[in-house]
This record gives structure tokens, C-alpha cells and sequence, in this order.
């Protein structure tokens, strides 16, 4: 059964279509009518014409075999989101949505779907059980529909908030697609479970700046930093280490672009990589590639962490400011890399090689400023921690008005991009600039964050630092699949709570993190023992993560360590480069005080002006200047 009847007429108008209430209603639907205006890009209103084909450039596979591709872009003035699916082997229709974190239920959906002999498209949404309704608000407005020899296309676009209960919101920050194919025509939409049709799920940053690409320098050159052709693993994860060496007595250059290299038939596998600086004191790093998980791989690869490129699928180019440039080489850098890959394989595809990596463009020509990247949140220590069984727990890492104040210079800094970090229990992160008490500035926020999509997000606005400002690290964390408490450390099983800024003009301040006062975390322990009746404290002669061990979770203790994390003085790591602290004192400060919050700014449909919505599904007809 094809999706579309090459015989589709205009008197096919009518469908019977199952209500909740049992009751059948007849949809009267019509054929899409193209209405011509000009693509996002150019700034026009509605792009519908099939004649002027809209600008799409962000571009991802949704599925692991690249059967399903997801193409979109992204108008601010209008607050809406155009995508594009398509697909190669269309049967009876799609499902693509969205959800906290990436469920199939209770997800905001739009679906084609056919009856046998007609094909609709529709908002839709999942409940509890997977189970799909048609939305009675329909907000996502289909533009075109297209086959060609390569596939078919579905053309839509959707307001970034529709106010509508069922509706997922999108804002900056990662966002998980799911994504499904129809095998067979379903009579009602009712019919439809996610659970029972073959979905995925998929991470992708919606939403990017808008910025045009600043142009390179005409002495660019590039340097590729790739894996040696290796074979990728028959298993559904790996992540595979490759060192690399710079040529010896390399002079200093500043990166000031950098992209993706992947390997041709790869695309869908290829899920992340990073390209590392190793420490410079470390005069040499054995030559190794193979897997980052090895007992094989050599213990000096732990001391490559200082972050030069990021790259996660679906994302573009990345361009420094045309004043500053990342060093590369020089007596203060080191001659080696290493190169961190991350293949998704879930097919469990065998024999399939691959020599992707990351394209470095460098200049010899010195931009202005060197970049820098500082490190904000919180110190990894045990000292903080998540109790088990919490759905949403908050830690803070501050970077205090005392240490910009010392380690700034006068003019401040100017954050254009950061990079998020947090393991497992990760659920968001967000950094926001503090000036007078006051909260002026969102750095990032990401309010569906996943360990597994880690990428450099450019800014849409740089963020100007004074001396004196501050800057919170929050990250939220869900232990609700835990039944012991979560310490802070470098484990993937422990947490993290961190943001790599990037920023220019590089200064000397390379960590502005903080941890709780140790001295008040034991009155802690002293505290909850002598409340649950327990024996005298051994405080201060077992070690900090025994202690949260040793406790009896309940809502309790774990409301008195929130508040304790909310009150009680911190010590600050306001580290130099040379990871020694800047001189003062830095321990037992006072946590900065915040009297007033930024509020979110008010989308359209929050303005008292809803736009005029049908409650029906669209009857798609297709291209008919295509063979369907």
C-alpha cells in the first residue's frame, strides 16, 4: 500500500473520525493551499511556497541506519521553528516529537498517518501509556509534501511556545526527538500506541544563533585530527582514544574555526567527538589508539582534559570572534592531542571503518586577543552530594564577586560560547551572571541536559564579566533509580556540576569554582546521627562518602543537606593557570547574595493574542508535479 493514492481527488473530503467520547464526527477537510512568502532567513512571515523552497541549514539523521533525516531552521522575529523529515522508504506515515527526555510518553507529536486510502497529518500527543490522541489545538502547520526518487518530505513549522498544556516548549537547549514509521494504515489515530511501532530517539539543539559566520583570514591553514581508519566495534557504544602529535617546535597559532570531519556512510554512528589539549608539563604521551575504557590505555591520557574542539551530530562550524583565537602551539602548549570519539551503534553494524575527526583551521596571523576557557561550578569532591530517591536536587557553584574582582582585569571579559558537563544524574544546568545582587544575564541554560549530547554552544549574545559580577553554576539532578547517596567526583557514577566557558581576553583565572565548608558539612553528620538515634559520629576518621553512606536516607536528612548547601559558607578554588590559588583567603565566604531574579520573557501566545487554531487534522495532498 503506497502513502498516497496517485488517484487522490478533491472530492475525497470527508473522513469519520473516532472522538473520545465514542462519537463519530465528520472532519471536513480540504487540500493544502500554498500561500507564497519568504523563507526565515530572509526574515519573511510564512514560508509556504513549494516554489520558493525555504532555507534549511541544520541538518541531522534521526535514525541509526540514516533512513530518516531531519533537516530545519529557525525564525526569532516570527518564534518559530521550521523542519523538514525525510525519509527514503515512506510505507504509512511518520511520527516525530518531542519529550522531557526523550519518552514515548506523554510526548508533544506531529504524525502523518493513512487510513488506506488517505493520507493526514496532525498535532498530536501521547498519554501515560503511549497511547495517541489527535491535540485539539493544532499547532503544527504543514507546508509541503514531496516525493522524489530520493524519498518523501514533510515540510512543517510550529511555534516555539503554543501555550497549550500538551505542547512541549522550545528554548535553547538540548532537546530529544523521538522518532517512528507507520507499517501499516490505521483506521483512527486512537488506534495508535508508540509502544507497539518502531521509534528511537534522538538529541539535537534546536535553536542556534542566528549570527552570520564571521570570514577566515586568507593565511588559514587546517590541521586534521582524525582516527587512524579503525574499525568501529560491533557494540552499541564506544568511545574510542587517539593521540595525536603536532609537529615538533610548532609556533604559537590561534584556531579560529573548526568542523566536523566524518567519515562518509558514518553519519548515523558517529555520535560526538572532542579533541583534547594534554598537560604541558608532560614531556611525552605514549601513541595509543583503541578504547577509552581499556585497562591497556596509559594512565598519562587521564592529564589530556583541557577541551580545544567539541562536536555533537547536527552541529555546524564553529567560528571564533574575529578578535580572539584559541593558542595552538608555542612554548606554552603541548605537541600533543588527543582525539575522543564517540560511536553510537545500536544495530550492531560489523566491518564498517572509519577516520573521522575534527578539521582545526589555524592562522600563523595572531588575532588580537587569546581565548581562554575558565572553569565554573562546582570543585569535584565528595563534600557535595545528591541523596537517593530525589526526583529534583539542586547543587550551586559560585564564582564570587572576590574573585573577579582579583582575577579580572578592568575591563572585564566577554563569554561567546560554553560547554555543560554533568555525569549521569544530570538533569539541567544553568549559569547566570549576578551584578549588584541582581540577576542581568542567562550565560546558558539547558533545562533537558544529557551527559550523552555535550557540545561548545555558541552564545546568541556575548556575555560581558566586570570585575566584582558574579557568576551561579546550578545543575539539577534526578536519583530517583538510586538507593545510596551520589558524591561529587571524577566517576561517571559520581557527579559533576560544571560550565567550560569560553571567553577572551584570556587571563590567568582558570577555575572561579566553590565547594561547601567541610567543617559545616560535619555538624551535618553530627547533627543527623544524634537525630536518627544512631552511634556517636566517627566525623572527621571515615572518610566523607562512607559518612553519606553510612546514613538512613529519608526526606528528612535529605531537606536538612539542601538547606545546609543553601546557608552555610563555602570555600572558593580561585584557581590560576598554574592551578595555584590567587593570594587571599578564600575559605569559610559568605554565599552571594541574589535579591532579585530575571523573570522569562513572555512568548506571543502569552501576549493576550492567541492565533486562530483548527481542531482538525490536515488532509495532505501531494506535489502533484511529482510522481507519487
Amino acid at each position: 500500500m503506497r502513502l498516497f493514492n496517485k488517484n487522490l481527488r478533491l472530492q475525497d473530503v470527508t473522513l469519520m473520525y473516532l472522538t473520545v467520547l465514542a462519537t463519530l464526527v465528520v472532519i471536513l477537510v480540504a487540500s493544502y493551499q500554498v500561500d507564497p512568502a519568504a523563507s526565515p532567513s530572509r526574515g519573511g512571515s510564512t514560508p509556504t511556497s513549494t516554489s520558493t523552497p525555504v532555507q534549511l541549514p541544520y541538518h541531522m539523521p534521526l535514525d541509526p541506519r540514516g533512513h530518516l533525516q531531519l533537516s530545519w531552521n529557525i525564525s526569532y522575529p516570527l518564534q518559530e521553528l521550521y523542519l523538514e523529515v525525510r525519509c527514503s522508504e515512506m510505507k504509512h506515515g511518520l511520527v516525530l516529537g518531542m519529550s522531557d527526555r526523550g519518552e514515548l510518553t506523554n510526548a508533544d507529536l506531529v504524525v502523518l498517518w493513512d487510513d488506506g486510502h488517505q493520507s493526514f497529518f496532525g498535532d498530536a500527543w501521547s498519554d501515560s501509556q503511549g497511547h495517541v490522541s489527535l491535540d485539539s489545538q493544532q499547532d503544527y502547520q504543514l507546508m509541503d509534501t514531496r516525493q522524489t526518487p530520493e524519498g518523501f518530505s514533510l515540510l512543517f513549522k510550529r511555534p516555539f511556545s503554543t501555550c497549550d498544556p500538551r505542547d512541549y516548549i522550545i528554548e535553547e537547549g538540548t532537546v530529544h526527538l523521538i522518532y517512528g514509521v507507520l507499517d501499516q494504515p490505521i483506521r483512527s489515530l486512537q488506534q495508535l500506541n508508540l509502544s507497539q511501532i518502531e521509534t528511537g530517539v534522538q538529541r539535537a539543539l534546536l535553536l542556534r544563533p542566528d549570527t552570520p559566520p564571521p570570514s577566515l583570514p586568507r593565511d588559514v591553514q587546517t590541521l586534521e585530527v582524525r582516527t587512524p581508519d579503525i574499525t568501529i566495534p560491533t557494540q552499541e557504544t564506544t568511545y574510542w582514544c587517539h593521540i595525536f602529535q603536532l609537529t615538533p617546535n610548532m609556533p604559537k597559532n590561534h584556531i579560529v574555526m573548526y568542523e566536523s570531519v566524518v567519515t562518509p556512510g558514518n553519519e548515523a554512528i558517529v555520535h560526538h567527538m572532542e579533541v583534547f589539549e594534554c598537560s604541558p608539563e608532560m614531556s611525552t604521551v605514549p601513541q595509543y589508539s583503541g578504547s577509552c575504557d581499556s585497562k591497556m590505555k596509559p594512565a598519562s591520557l587521564n592529564y589530556c582534559r583541557h577541551v580545544l574542539a567539541a562536536w555533537a551530530m547536527g552541529a555546524k562550524s564553529f567560528y571564533y570572534p574575529t578578535d580572539a583565537g584559541l593558542p595552538l602551539g608555542g612554548p606554552a602548549s603541548s605537541r600533543f592531542l588527543r582525539l575522543e570519539v564517540h560511536y553510537h551503534n545500536p544495530l550492531l553494524i560489523s566491518g564498517r571503518k572509519d577516520n573521522s575527526g575534527v578539521r582545526l583551521y589555524h592562522t600563523s596571523s595572531l588575532r588580537r586577543y587569546d581565548a581562554g576557557i575558565m572553569e565554573l561550578g562546582l570543585v569535584y569532591t565528595p563534600v557535595m552530594a545528591i541523596p537517593p530517591r530525589e526526583q529534583n536536587f539542586h547543587l550551586t557553584g559560585f564564582c564570587t564577586s572576590k574573585c573577579t574582582q582579583t582575577a579580572l582585569p578592568s575591563g572585564g571579559i566577554n563569554i561567546f560560547a560554553s560547554q555543560l558537563h554533568t555525569h549521569l544524574a544530570g538533569r539541567g544546568v544553568r549559569t547566570v551572571l549576578v551584578r549588584g545582587g541582581r540577576e542581568v544575564k542567562v550565560v546558558q541554560e539547558d533545562k533537558h541536559f544529557s551527559t550523552h549530547y555535550q557540545i561548545i554552544r555558541m552564545l546568541r549574545k556575548m556575555v560581558t564579566v566586570l570585575p566584582g559580577d558574579v557568576l551561579l553554576t546550578k545543575c539539577t539532578y534526578n536519583t530517583e533509580d538510586r538507593s545510596q547517596p551520589t558524591v561529587g567526583g571524577f566517576g561517571i557514577m559520581e557527579e559533576m556540576c560544571v560550565n567550560y566557558v569560553h571567553y577572551y581576553p584570556r587571563t590567568q583565572l582558570e577555575l572561579c569554582k566553590s565547594n561547601i565548608d567541610p567543617g559545616y558539612l560535619q555538624k551535618y553528620f553530627s547533627f543527623i546521627n544524634r537525630f536518627q538515634g544512631g552511634d556517636v559520629c566517627s566525623c572527621g576518621q571515615a572518610s566523607v562518602t562512607d559518612q553519606f553512606s553510612s546514613l538512613s536516607w529519608d526526606s528528612f536528612s535529605g531537606e536538612v543537606l539542601n538547606s545546609l548547601y543553601n546557608t552555610a559558607p563555602i570555600s572558593m578554588a580561585c584557581n590560576q593557570s598554574s592551578a595555584k590559588l590567587f593570594p587571599g583567603d578564600w575559605e569559610k565566604q559568605e554565599l552571594p547574595v541574589v535579591t532579585s531574579q530575571l523573570q522569562r520573557p513572555l512568548y506571543p501566545c502569552e501576549g493576550g493574542k492567541l492565533p486562530s487554531q483548527s481542531s482538525e487534522p490536515t488532509v495532505v495532498q501531494p506535489d502533484r508535479g511529482e510522481e507519487v
